[in-house]
């Protein structure tokens, strides 16, 4: 993890990662050898009466182990399942009664992307770097009969950000791209916007078709930064924000990313802080 800027000390990426437990949610941890190598997380998902099991492997990196903003994301599609005319994804996601196409960026333990097929019935395809696919992979059939059940289908493949061959080996026909926790480091920054522009502003005839999903919790003032080149090429509006947890100065926010319009109509919340 990169170093702290120094006037925000008290917020300590490490002891954030993993998200506090809820009534919905336990953790289980598997003894290897004398160490905790690995952690078994399951989540109830209300909407659908099931629970999916995540396998993390702490002592790999920071992308084999579950961060909050995945919690959130859960949360708000569990609750768009079952209230869809308040949820804050009612907007953005297209038509409920056609199976949609989701692509999720960064996955890491693949939580999201799993939760978004079983709950939406969706076609997902997770994606991270060549070494977590073998994790990702395996999370995903470990849930093939909760994804099967719900008529949600889970495919796992490798994405470099800002590499436009890896675009185009998934192709950019999705109806919805999903994220969490993926903006920390700067140098990925211009990276993962570039790979954005490829899905969100490169569609022929198809400009503005898909809407980018982030759920993000900020840790250094850098983060800014981030959001300001964002500017430059989507409009950015707020779609939730979760009180802080304990610990905590801020919440976890989810944002919409789109292609520009003419003019905005953003929400009530659009006046948070990015």
């Amino acid at each position: 993890m990169a170093t702290l800027e120094d006037d925000e000390g008290n917020i300590n990426p490490t002891t954030t990662i993993l998200a506090d437990e809820q009534d919905d949610a336990k953790t289980v941890c598997t003894v290897l050898d004398g160490t905790t190598d690995q952690l078994t997380q399951q989540h109830y998902v209300r909407s659908i009466d099931s629970t999916v099991v995540i396998r993390q492997l702490p002592s790999q990196g920071l992308s084999f182990q579950l961060w909050p903003a995945a919690t959130t994301l859960v949360t708000l599609l569990d609750h768009h399942r079952g209230h869809l005319t308040n949820s804050p994804l009612s907007l953005t996601l297209p038509d409920p009664h056609r199976p949609l196409n989701i692509l999720e960026l960064g996955s890491g333990t693949g939580l999201v992307g799993i939760a978004a097929a079983a709950t939406l019935g969706a076609n997902v395809t997770v994606t991270d770097l060549t070494h977590v696919i073998p994790n990702l992979q395996f999370n995903v059939d470990a849930n093939s009969d909760i994804l099967t059940l719900n008529g949600g289908a889970v495919d796992v493949a490798p994405l470099r950000w800002g590499e436009a061959n890896d675009v185009k080996l998934i192709g950019r026909h999705f109806d919805l791209i999903l994220a969490s926790d993926v903006v920390y480091h700067s140098h990925l920054y211009d990276p993962l916007l570039e790979t954005l522009r490829f899905l969100l502003l490169d569609h022929e005839g198809e400009k503005g078709a898909t809407v980018f999903v982030m759920a993000h919790l900020r840790r250094w003032k850098k983060d800014s930064v981030f959001f300001r080149k964002a500017r430059k090429l989507f409009q950015v509006e707020v779609l939730h924000v979760d009180s802080p947890s304990q610990g905590c100065r801020v919440g976890v926010v989810v944002y919409r990313f789109a292609v520009k319009l003419q003019k905005s109509n953003a929400g009530s919340l659009a006046n948070v802080s990015l």
